[in-house]
């Protein structure tokens, strides 16, 4: 009976991680944001408010190894809404921060890829 009661307890535990590493809301916010990326107009205020919002989501619901790097993408959402479409502002920003939101960005599509099967282009 203690070996059935066991065994019980780690199916539970264990379905309790496999549920936790498949994503769930983050895996669904994480496809808002894919598709709201894909036709991004960096000088278009409303194209980057939205998705600012779906930033914002995403940082809050991801996965503890990636806050750092949403951290990142938001900064840089800041700073590009900031600029205000003015096409230098873009091109420092994007020269001082390139290799930063790259790594960010990459590591965030690896996850996306890996662990929710969603395709972040942009």
């Amino acid at each position: 009976m203690r070996r059935m009661t066991a065994l019980a307890a780690v199916v539970t535990m264990s379905v309790g991680v496999l549920t936790a590493c498949s994503g769930g809301n983050y895996c669904s916010e994480l496809q808002n944001y894919a598709e709201a990326i894909k036709h991004l107009d960096i000088k278009d205020s409303a194209a980057v408010d939205k998705l600012q919002s779906e930033a914002k989501k995403l940082s809050k619901s991801s996965p503890d190894d990636l806050k750092d790097d949403w951290k990142v993408v938001l900064d840089y959402a800041d700073q590009a809404k900031d600029a205000a479409g003015d096409q230098a502002k873009l091109e420092e920003l994007a020269k001082a921060g390139g290799t930063k939101i790259a790594a960010a960005s990459e590591a965030i599509a690896k996850q996306a890829m890996d662990t929710c099967k969603v395709t972040i282009d942009g």
